[in-house]
């Protein structure tokens, strides 16, 4: 019988296999978004097990997890990493039509070379041929991004870090590019006072400015981003619940900075202007920069108090946000274009009903300056499946222009995660193939529709990065 996973796994029909075959598969990845560890790469360290390997972080299984009742002490608990196991191969097979049951059948296949479908009855066999796999040298960090043939990855970095790892990393001479990304989100928290004067004071600290006024954060940042640039960023991300749809200026974020840095507390209003107006200032810096910039609009966070007091953030209890996002973000980008302050920028959504409000919101901002300037991003998060892709997929091709989409990346904190580069290139060549096979797509033009499958794969991403 054919094991799950197979070469034709997703792809339905001669067309989708020939441009998944001949065009994507053998792209190198180019992951420009995740929140890997640059200290593990460093270090290139070896996982203990796979349970460190596997579940360690992973919120997507936490949450499977406690869905399945399994107590919390096999999760983020205590337990033996072998009963940590044991539940999660218990809880696979109920995930069925979940992405989960893919990924999972994906990264044990094309790491540990294994088809059988784990489950409660084979788990300690997989368990001890997985650990006993990660004791060998080739299943290091580095070697497990090169076995998935990595070109480039993008961390997740505050302004605040030092860096050191990302250096130590370009020093060493690896072989995989990995670079910083600029995430200022901690300064968008203008309505808890102490946690942003703390913020701020620490960014006093690493960047030998004394802020007292606006300008003077301006001139810490700019350094910050001068010194992350010599470090090789190339791209910077903004993660928002939504984007503030307020009334904002010069005076009046100069006026309302001043006042939250003294230590006084902003009404609701006054904290929703500064939000808009530092928002607004931290985006044209990444124009200064010639960065490329994302949006990550949508994400209602630790909404379980009792889990993030236990555990702290990103304990898997996140979710869709529904707010309105439209208004605020048309306010913002226009004034940015109409200054000439306007990077090149991805926008991604977590709430499936503003697909094609973000769609539509990025085309309304190119300016003929370069090929897909403004765009609508890959499937994020919960919208990370083979529907969510479909449906950005179907979006972008409806509203937009496919052929200029920078296409995949993890968003993951996981060094098994990269088969989801080969998994939304399957879906991709099976969307255009049957495309094809009906008559909606003219099969005489498979080397033009080949190299826009590649294009998506790898090369829009290079030349728009400048990689």
């Amino acid at each position: 019988m054919k094991p799950f996973i197979h070469d034709e796994f997703l792809l339905e029909n001669d067309y989708a296999r020939q441009l998944y075959h001949d065009y994507a598969e053998q792209m190198p990845i180019i992951d420009y978004h995740n929140h890997l560890s640059p200290k593990m790469i460093a270090e290139d360290y070896q996982f203990g097990t796979i349970t460190e390997l596997w579940l360690g972080g992973d919120h997507y299984k936490w949450r499977a997890l406690r869905a399945n009742g399994v107590a919390e002490e096999y999760i983020t608990g205590r337990a033996p990493d072998r009963e940590k196991f044991r539940a999660w191969a218990c809880t696979l097979p109920k995930t069925m039509r979940n992405p989960l049951y893919h990924w999972t059948q994906l990264e044990l296949k094309r790491y540990f070379g294994i088809d059988e479908l784990l489950c409660e009855e084979n788990a300690d066999e997989i368990y001890d041929k997985c650990n006993a796999m990660l004791g060998q040298p080739e299943f290091s960090v580095r070697n497990l991004l090169l076995r998935m043939n990595v070109e480039v990855l993008c961390t997740t970095d505050d302004p605040i870090d030092s860096l050191e790892y990302h250096k130590q990393i370009a020093e060493s001479g690896f072989a995989v590019k990995v670079l910083p990304t600029w995430r200022p989100d901690k300064l968008l928290n203008t309505n808890n006072t102490a946690a942003f004067n703390g913020y701020v004071d620490a960014l006093v600290e690493v960047s030998g400015v004394a802020i007292t006024d606006f300008d003077s954060l301006v001139e810490a940042l700019r350094l910050r981003q001068k010194f992350f640039a010599e470090c090789g960023c190339r791209l910077s991300d903004h993660g928002v619940s939504y984007v503030p749809n307020t009334e904002f200026d010069a005076d009046s974020t100069t006026r309302l900075f001043k006042k939250l840095r003294s230590g006084e507390d902003l009404s609701d209003g006054e904290s929703e202007s500064l939000r808009g107006g530092i928002l607004h200032k931290l985006l044209s810096l990444n124009a200064e920069m010639g960065w490329s910039q994302q949006l990550h609009i949508g994400a209602i966070r630790n909404n379980n108090l009792r889990l993030f007091r236990s555990f702290g953030p990103d304990a898997g209890c996140d979710s869709i946000a529904d707010g309105n996002v439209a208004e605020g973000l048309s306010r913002i980008l226009g004034r940015l274009d109409e200054q000439g302050a306007l990077a090149r920028t991805i926008l991604y959504n977590l709430n499936p009903k503003d697909s094609e409000v973000l769609a539509t919101m990025a085309y309304n901002f190119n300016d003929g300056s370069e090929e897909g300037k403004m765009q609508y991003g890959a499937a994020w998060w919960f919208l990370d499946q083979m529907d969510g892709m479909i449906k950005q997929l179907n979006a972008i091709s409806s509203l937009g222009l496919l052929s200029q989409f920078v296409g995949m990346l993890t968003d993951s904190r996981s060094f098994v995660s990269y088969p989801r580069h080969e998994y939304f290139r399957r879906i991709l060549c099976n969307l255009v193939g049957q495309d094809i096979e009906r008559g909606l797509l003219p099969a005489s033009e498979m080397d033009y529709i080949g190299k826009m499958v590649a294009d998506i794969s790898y090369n829009n991403a290079k030349r728009y990065f400048g990689f």
